[in-house]
C-alpha cells in the first residue's frame, strides 16, 4: 500500500469512528430519564435530588459511598393485593406439604390451615400456621421450593406471574439510582428468604442488599452433611420500628432516600428524614383501581393512612400512581 493510499483509508476510518461515537452519544443524550414516568411535579422531584446530591460541586454534594436508598418491597417495588404474595406462598407450599405428608394433618395446631371453618374463623392463625410450615426447613430446601413456586404460580386477576407484576417505573428508578452512584436496599416486612429468590433477577438488587423479617435458624450437621435450618420462630420483625433497626444492623448508615407505601414504612421514612445530609422520602399512594388497585386508610393490606398525613405535613414527595405512572405493569406496556 502506497503512503497516499493508507492516508486516505486513514481518514476514512477517523470519520466513519468519531461518526459513529457522535451518534452513540446523541442517542445517549436523547434516551429519557425515568421513561415509565410521567412528566411532572413528581418525577422532576426526582431528578433534582438525584441531580444535586451528585454534582460535585453542589453544596447538597453527597459522596457516593454514602449514597444509601432504602425501599420497601410488597406494595412499593411489586404488587401487594388482594393478599401479600408470600401469604399466598406460604398457604400453598403448607398444603402441598400437608398433602404429601398426611399425617400432619392430624396436628391440632394444624386445624386452622387444613378445616376451612377453623380458617374462615382466624384467617390470621391460619396465615401463621402456614407460614411456621412452609418456612421452617434446610434453607436449600426453602430456596428450591419458593423459586419453582415463583416459575410457575400465577396471579388471580391478571393472570400472570407474581415477579411479573413488578412496578416498571420503581425498577426503572433503581437502575437510575444505581447509575447514579446509590446503593439499592430492599427493606421489607416480608422475609428475607423469600425476598433473596427474585431480587436480583426482578430488580437487580443483590441477596446480600435484601433486608426483611428474619427467622431463627440452627446449624445442623448430620451424616457428613451440613445444612442452615430455619426454625418456625421470628428473630427479628422488619415491619414498622423494626426497619430502622434492621437497616442500623445491617447496613450501618442512615438512608439518605427511602421509599414506601404504608403505615409500615413510616419509621423508616421518619429515620430518614433526619438524615444531616439532603434527603429524600417518597410514599407510593395506590390510586388506579384500572390497571392496579385503589386503596389507602381503609385497606386490610398495605394500609396508608398516618404516613400519607405525616407524609404531606413534612413535604414528603407522595407519588400518585394514576398520575404518575406512565405505565405500572411491564407486560401491559408489551400487550400495548
Amino acid at each position: 500500500m502506497n503512503l497516499r493510499i493508507f492516508l486516505i483509508s486513514s481518514i476514512v476510518v477517523s470519520i466513519l469512528f468519531f461518526t459513529g461515537c457522535k451518534n452513540d452519544a446523541a442517542q445517549q443524550k436523547e434516551k429519557p430519564v425515568l421513561s415509565s414516568w410521567n412528566d411532572g411535579v413528581t418525577k422532576q422531584a426526582i431528578i433534582d435530588f438525584v441531580t444535586k446530591v451528585t454534582t460535585k460541586d453542589s453544596p447538597n454534594y453527597i459522596p457516593e459511598e454514602d449514597r444509601i436508598a432504602t425501599f420497601d418491597n410488597d406494595g412499593t417495588l411489586w404488587c401487594e393485593q388482594p393478599l401479600y404474595f408470600e401469604m399466598v406462598y406460604s398457604i400453598d407450599a403448607a398444603k402441598k406439604i400437608i398433602a404429601a405428608k398426611p399425617e400432619l394433618a392430624k396436628k391440632p395446631e394444624l386445624k386452622a390451615l387444613t378445616d376451612k371453618a377453623t380458617f374462615a374463623k382466624n384467617p390470621e392463625k391460619g396465615i401463621e400456621v402456614a407460614f411456621g410450615l412452609s418456612h421452617a426447613m434446610a434453607t436449600g430446601e426453602f430456596s428450591k421450593i419458593a423459586t419453582a413456586w415463583l416459575d410457575t404460580a400465577k396471579q388471580n386477576r391478571f393472570n400472570v406471574k407474581y415477579t411479573e407484576l413488578t412496578y416498571l417505573p420503581m425498577v426503572e428508578l433503581l437502575l437510575y439510582l444505581r447509575e447514579n452512584g446509590f446503593k439499592t436496599y430492599i427493606v421489607s416486612g416480608g422475609s428475607s428468604a423469600f425476598i433473596r429468590q427474585f431480587s436480583d433477577k426482578a430488580y437487580g438488587i443483590p441477596a446480600e442488599q435484601v433486608i426483611g423479617t428474619m427467622l431463627k435458624a440452627e446449624f445442623v450437621s448430620q451424616d457428613n452433611k451440613y445444612n442452615v435450618v430455619f426454625k418456625p420462630e421470628i428473630w427479628h420483625n422488619d415491619d414498622n420500628v423494626g426497619k430502622p433497626v434492621g437497616i442500623e444492623q445491617i447496613i450501618g448508615k442512615k438512608p439518605v432516600l427511602a421509599f414506601g407505601n404504608s403505615d409500615g414504612d413510616l419509621q423508616m421514612l421518619q429515620w430518614t428524614s433526619t438524615n444531616t445530609y439532603p434527603n429524600m422520602c417518597l410514599i407510593l399512594h395506590h390510586t388506579d383501581s384500572i390497571r392496579e388497585y385503589a386503596y389507602d386508610s381503609l385497606s386490610h393490606v398495605g394500609m396508608l393512612k398516618k404516613a400519607l398525613i405525616e407524609g404531606k405535613q413534612k413535604g414528603w414527595t407522595i407519588v400518585d400512581m394514576k398520575n404518575d405512572f406512565k405505565t405500572v405493569f411491564g407486560f401491559q406496556e408489551e400487550k400495548k
